[in-house]
């Protein structure tokens, strides 16, 4: 794309939730960055999702925010306020067009700010959602919809992110506490068995026979991944009597830690979660599990292959777009209805 001469210097985005969503506009981010070299860039999210900025760009300047000090209509005037002192901000590129950010802009507006906000194609979701007579087409991406904000601020683009540690592996003393380094031989395998919502959630009971399985190939080493007390105590379960299995959650090593061992398996296996885009960020191979979600939503990891999606052809799927509806069969056979020999045989696709 051309230049433009009255583009922005100064430009404030937003994506305050939740960390897949964040991780998703990393690659669109960081290459809008390196194509605009004149202009200052400030990411406005919350403090967890901000230390997912690896290796940022040097015009990128991340800004981590408690939204509870800033709340209501005075919280969001306040802040919009405070950051147009401080950084001239000159447009605001909104990447989750929520009341929250909508507020944002209006106040930035108000302050002779250009805003653009995000186009989630709320017509497309309801199409394919629908319980019936739903349209099954591949929704716009949303790496597309985030370059298209950047678009109509009249910057430049040009994919040239490449993935953190693309040139030089991770440091091993980050992910040191929960094994050795690599032996020559081994096949590392990652496997992120939770998400938000139960309709992207793979059956326990059925997750641990993947893991079991697993466990006993030679040469495998596991790596079970999760966040908070009942998801440590489950993996824990899964991890017990095996010296091959490391519980990722109980050691709570960070998001950094967890990236790097993830940049070092030959795969990882997640749900349709934040994990598949963390594992994308750093070039792992996701085999991803999809229940009442579908990758024609837009949402499949940067750089992901289709064939290593696993699910189910069903009338009802995709009953929603995030996998927060209840299951209109009250069954959830998207799910159970994929067995763990299916995963194993996708995993062991070249």
């Amino acid at each position: 794309m051309a230049k433009n001469t009255d583009r922005p210097r100064s430009i404030l985005i937003s994506r305050f939730s939740a960390l897949g969503d964040v991780a998703m506009t990393i690659p669109v981010v960081y290459s809008v960055c390196a194509a605009n070299p004149g202009c200052d860039f400030y990411y406005l999210t919350r403090p967890l999702p901000a230390s997912l900025m690896l290796e940022a760009p040097p015009n990128l300047h991340v800004l981590p925010v408690d939204t509870a000090l800033y709340k209501g209509v005075g919280g969001m005037r306040r802040l919009a306020n405070e950051l147009c002192r401080r950084y001239r901000i000159e447009a605001f590129a909104d990447l989750h067009n929520v009341l929250r950010t909508r507020l944002l802009g209006l106040f930035m507006r108000l302050r002779g700010v250009r805003v653009v906000h995000l186009r989630k194609g709320r017509r497309g979701r309801n199409r394919l959602t629908r319980p019936r007579h739903k349209v099954m087409m591949p929704l716009v991406s949303m790496r597309a919809r985030y370059r298209e904000v950047f678009f109509r601020l009249g910057l430049a683009y040009q994919d040239t992110f490449r993935g953190f540690w693309a040139d030089q592996e991770p440091d091993p003393a980050l992910y040191a506490a929960a094994t050795e380094p690599k032996k020559p031989g081994e096949t590392w395998i990652a496997i992120a068995p939770f998400a938000k919502h139960r309709g992207k959630i793979y059956p326990p009971e059925l997750m641990e026979q993947v893991v079991r399985q697993l466990a006993a190939r030679p040469g495998y080493r596991l790596f079970l991944l999760g966040a908070g007390r009942d998801e440590a105590n489950t993996l824990g379960r899964w991890a017990l009597g095996a010296d091959n299995i490391t519980n990722m959650a109980a050691l709570r090593l960070g998001l950094k830690a967890e990236m790097a061992l993830m940049s070092r398996c030959q795969a990882v296996i997640s749900m349709d979660s934040a994990n598949m885009h963390l594992a994308s960020l750093v070039g792992a191979r996701v085999v991803s599990i999809w229940g009442a979600t579908h990758p024609f939503c837009g949402f499949l990891g940067w750089h992901q292959r289709k064939k290593d999606v696993v699910s189910l052809d069903m009338v009802c799927r995709p009953c929603s777009v995030f996998g927060n509806k209840p299951c209109r069969r009250a069954d959830f056979h998207c799910m159970y209805g994929i067995s763990p020999a299916r995963i194993l045989a996708a995993l062991d696709k070249a």
